[in-house]
C-alpha cells in the first residue's frame, strides 16, 4: 500500500512516456485525487482505479490477463475496459478514464460513466420470470440480487431470510471482527439504501417453513405466501452440533452468524481461558482471533495434524507450529468428552480449565426444504452445470449446492465465501435464461496471524504433494498432484503465482 501512496503523487493528467509501458507493464498515479494505474495490455492502453473495492488492495500486484485485472488478494476480476467487477468477490467496479495517445505519450483524460444495467435478455425462455424469491441472504443470495439487477431485471425480488442482520461480511466473523480489530459497522455488505435503490426486498427475521415447487408459491412461518416464477435456494450451510455431557447450553458457543460472533466477543470478555473444539480453518482463526484478546487458548481436535485432510501433513504441522509460536495449545487426537463447569475433560484424560468453549467441528447443508419440496438431494441439492436443481426454474447456489466440477471432473460441494458469490452471480444470469455453465475454480483463503494461506482448485484426494519453495521462510506454493496435473495449489506469499494457477485451470477446464 505505501507504494500506491506515493506512486499517486503522479498526476496522470500530465501525460506518461510509451516507453515506460513495457508490454502488460504499467504506471500507478492519480487522477484528481483517486488512485490510479495507467497499464498496456495487448495493444490498448487503460486506465483503471488502483484498489480494489473488497478490500482495497492494490491491483498493481495482481495479474493482467487480456482485457481484465485480477485482485492480488481475494481473486476479484475486473474489465479494464469498462471497470466492471466481472466475478465477485468485488460486487462494485473500478473508476476507468480515457486514455488518449500524442506522439509518444499516453495522457489520462476525462472519467468514463460506470456501465448501465444491460437489458435483460433471455435465451430459451419467452420472457424473463415475472418475480424471482431467494431463500437466504447469505454470499450466493446477495451475489445473486446484485447480478439480476446488473443485468436489467427490472421484476420483483425478494430475498427471505431468518438472520436478524442484513448480509454481512461472513469471513470477518472469525478474523478481525473476532478479534477486535474490525468494528461492527465495518461488518454490512451493503446499505439500507442500496436494497430501497434496487428494489430488493429483504425480509429479515423470516424462516421459511416451506417450499411448494407446484404451486411456485414459498410460505414463511407466520403464514405469509411468497409467489415466484423463478426460485434460488441459498439456505447454506449449519453447524454441526455436539453432544458433550455435562456441558450446559450457555457453555458452548458455535460460529456461523452475526449473532454467533458478538456472542463469543462479549462472553471472551470475561474469560481468560478458552478451549476450542476443532482443529478447521474455523477453529483455527477463532483460536488465533482469541489469542489477539489476549486469552489462553487450547485447540482440540481429531486430527493428527490441522487442515490435514485439506492441505495434508507437512502444511499441517506448519500451521500448529505458526499457532504454537503464538502461545496455543493443541490437544490432537483427541475429543471432548465431558465438561463440568468451567473443568473440561478430554478423551485422553487431560482436564482443562476454561470459561468459554467455541466448537468448530464443520457444518452440514441445510437441505431440508429443498428435500421436503422434491428436489433430488445427495450430500446437498444437487444441481446440473447451470446451477439448476432438479426442478425446473428452482436454482441452488452456495454451500447447500452440489454441482458438477468441470475442472476435477467430480460432483463436489465446498463451503468457500467466493465460490458461493459466484455460483449466486452465476445462477443470477441463468434465472434470466443465459445458459451460463458453473466453471470457476474453487477459492478460498485462511488467514492465520499475519500469515494468508491462498488455494484454488479442490483435491479432495491427491497422489503427491509437491513443495515450490519452503514453508519455513512463508514463501513457497503447494500444489496437490494427481499425476502431472495440479488439483489444487496452496500459496503463502506468492500472490501472482496463485492467480496464475487459478488461470492456468480455468483455462484446463474449457
Amino acid at each position: 500500500m505505501a507504494d500506491v501512496e506515493e506512486a499517486a503523487k503522479l498526476d496522470l493528467r500530465d501525460g506518461v512516456a510509451l516507453e515506460a509501458l513495457a508490454q502488460n507493464g504499467l504506471v500507478l498515479g492519480s487522477v484528481d485525487g483517486e488512485k490510479a494505474m495507467l497499464l498496456r495490455s495487448g495493444d490498448s492502453l487503460f486506465a483503471v482505479g488502483a484498489l480494489c473495492p473488497h478490500y482495497h488492495a492494490p491491483l498493481a500486484g495482481g495479474l493482467i490477463a487480456g482485457e481484465t485485472v485480477r485482485c492480488p488478494m481475494h481473486h476479484a476480476c475486473f474489465s479494464l475496459r469498462t471497470g466492471e467487477a466481472l466475478r465477485a468477490p468485488a460486487l462494485d467496479p473500478i473508476p476507468c478514464w480515457r486514455v488518449e495517445v500524442v506522439g509518444s505519450t499516453a495522457f489520462v483524460r476525462e472519467k468514463l460513466a460506470e456501465s448501465k444495467p444491460r437489458t435483460s435478455r433471455s435465451t430459451g425462455r419467452s420472457s424473463s420470470p415475472a418475480s424471482v424469491v431467494i431463500v437466504g441472504a447469505g454470499a450466493a443470495a446477495l451475489a445473486a440480487a446484485d447480478m439480476l439487477r446488473r443485468e436489467g431485471y427490472e421484476g420483483a425480488v425478494h430475498m427471505l431470510s431468518a438472520d436478524d442482520s442484513a448480509p454481512y461480511d461472513r469471513p470477518n466473523l472469525s478474523k478481525d471482527f473476532l478479534a477486535g480489530t474490525a468494528p461492527e459497522d465495518w461488518m454490512p455488505l451493503r446499505t439500507p439504501e442500496y436494497f430501497a435503490q434496487r428494489r430488493i426486498d429483504l425480509v429479515l427475521n423470516s424462516r421459511v417453513s416451506a417450499i411448494d415447487v407446484q404451486r411456485k408459491r414459498v410460505r414463511v412461518e407466520g403464514g405469509k405466501d411468497y409467489e415466484f416464477e423463478a426460485l434460488l435456494v441459498a439456505t447454506g450451510a449449519e453447524p454441526v452440533r455436539l453432544h458433550i455431557p455435562g456441558a450446559a447450553e450457555s457453555q458452548i458457543h458455535y460460529l456461523r452468524t452475526f449473532a454467533d460472533s458478538r456472542a463469543i466477543v462479549a462472553a471472551a470478555a470475561a474469560a481468560k481461558r478458552a478451549v476450542v473444539v476443532g482443529a478447521s480453518f474455523l477453529g483455527l482463526e477463532v483460536a488465533a482471533s482469541l489469542r489477539a484478546r489476549g486469552i489462553d487458548v487450547h485447540v482440540v481436535g481429531r486430527e493428527r495434524a490441522p487442515l490435514e485432510r485439506v492441505l495434508g501433513p507437512e502444511v499441517g504441522r506448519f500451521v500448529q507450529e505458526l499457532h504454537e509460536s503464538h502461545g496455543v495449545a493443541f490437544h490432537l487426537g483427541c475429543t471432548v468428552g465431558r465438561i463440568d463447569g468451567h473443568s473440561i475433560t478430554l478423551s485422553d484424560a487431560t482436564t482443562l480449565d476454561a470459561e468459554l468453549v467455541v466448537l468448530g467441528v464443520g457444518v452440514r447443508p441445510s437441505t431440508a426444504l429443498a428435500e421436503q419440496a422434491g428436489m433430488a438431494i445427495d450430500r446437498g441439492i444437487a444441481v446440473d452445470e447451470y446451477l439448476q436443481t432438479s426442478v425446473p426454474g428452482v436454482f441452488a447456489a452456495g454451500d447447500v449446492a452440489r454441482w458438477p466440477d468441470p475442472h476435477s471432473g467430480e460432483r463436489i460441494r465446498v463451503e468457500h465465501w467466493v465460490v458461493a458469490q459466484r455460483q449466486g452471480q452465476v445462477a443470477a444470469r441463468n434465472i434470466l435464461g443465459h445458459r451460463e455453465p458453473f466453471d470457476a475454480v474453487p477459492f478460498f483463503w485462511g488467514q492465520h496471524y499475519d500469515v494468508a494461506i491462498n488455494y484454488v482448485g479442490h483435491a479432495e484426494r491427491w497422489e503427491s504433494i509437491q513443495v515450490d519453495g519452503a514453508l519455513a521462510s512463508r514463501d513457497c506454493a503447494v500444489s496437490y498432484m494427481r499425476g502431472d496435473r495440479a488439483l489444487a495449489v496452496a500459496t503463502i506469499s506468492r500472490d501472482v503465482q496463485s492467480l496464475r494457477a487459478e488461470l492456468a485451470m480455468e483455462v484446463a477446464g474449457r
